[in-house]
């Protein structure tokens, strides 16, 4: 058999600023270690070291402009994928005359002028399981004028013509895949608008670490903030449409709904007055994440109804800084 040779390490050099010669060794990175174990250890210390010089870069600058006072040069304005978004020309001017028309006289001006009150059916998908069915009361804890009808095969347009039928306003449906709620759909009834979001990061109210208190029948106050396009406004509209527009303000309840990056936060607090200087804010529940799918005109109609926007991931979600709401 043929003598194994010896393997030969190869060293790494360099000589000084000098040029006297000398050999020194360089210091050893964490990707040209080849024990597993060793290059762990050196890359964590890696990550020890930089995170080590930036607190006391932060440190040296925090200094500076303590020194400096009132002559310290003003914060630069970091870079976050909000303030770098892309232009679209469906943004809204917070007083655009020819919008605030539009939405005077549009199918939901009636309810943020106090002339009808909204009269919501939750319904479910067939079958429906703990966590939806959940999912349902405790919506209709925190929506007033809420009504739970739980759905035995019968189809949408029928549940729609029903609900119309009987003076209910809104017509929401909570579909759900693998017994975990999926969907949710909203509709106004009778002629629509549509609108269709997934659902996720659902926390009910018996998760919460702290379990709060059951919601009192007040009125809440609705929060609706970070929809600037057309389609924001059409469907922030929507949403705060299923509460009264006249909210009972001693019942310190409130709703919100908070856009940021196509997802919508929605979140439901009471203010909680400790000593008189002091807010705080209780989370009543649920806690849900929305994204818009569909906006149709009308109620649903999967096959014929007419589409005014569809989100196709491949083609609308090509860059990180475009936003649609």
């Amino acid at each position: 058999m043929a003598s194994r040779r010896p393997l030969r390490m190869r060293r790494e050099h360099s000589r000084d600023e000098d040029g006297s010669g000398s050999v020194l060794s360089r210091p050893v990175q964490s990707c040209h270690v080849k024990n597993k174990h060793r290059r762990r250890e050196l890359y964590v210390q890696e990550l020890k070291e930089k995170l080590k010089a930036k607190r006391d870069e932060k440190k040296r600058k925090q200094k500076e402009r303590k020194a400096l006072g009132d002559e310290a040069p003003p914060k630069p304005i970091p870079k976050t994928l909000e303030n770098q978004r892309e232009p679209d020309e469906t943004i809204v001017q917070p007083q655009d005359e020819e919008v605030l028309l539009e939405e005077n006289s549009d199918e939901l001006s009636a309810y943020f002028s106090g002339q009808e009150v909204p009269k919501i059916l939750v319904t479910t998908s067939d079958r429906p399981r703990s966590q939806t069915t959940r999912l349902c009361t405790e919506l209709a804890s925190v929506i007033p004028s809420c009504e739970v009808y739980y759905r035995r095969g019968l189809a949408l347009k029928c549940i729609s013509k029903q609900g119309a039928a009987r003076n209910f306003t809104h017509l929401v449906v909570v579909n759900e895949n693998r017994q975990k709620p999926n969907g949710l759909i909203i509709s106004h009834l009778p002629d629509g608008p549509t609108v269709h979001f997934k659902l996720s990061g659902l926390k009910l109210r018996r998760q919460f670490k702290r379990r709060p208190r059951h919601p009192t029948p007040h009125t809440p106050e609705v929060i609706v903030t970070g929809f600037g396009t057309r389609l924001g406004r059409s469907v922030g509209r929507l949403l705060a449409s299923l509460f009264p527009s006249r909210p009972n303000f001693t019942g310190r309840q409130v709703a919100t709904f908070h856009n940021q990056r196509d997802f919508i936060f929605l979140r439901f607090h009471r203010y909680m007055f400790r000593d008189g200087t002091k807010v705080g804010l209780q989370e009543l529940g649920p806690r849900l994440t929305l994204k818009l799918r569909s906006l149709q005109r009308g109620t649903f109609d999967s096959r014929f109804g007419l589409y005014d926007w569809v989100h196709k991931r491949h083609e609308m979600d090509t860059s990180r800084r475009r936003f649609h709401l």
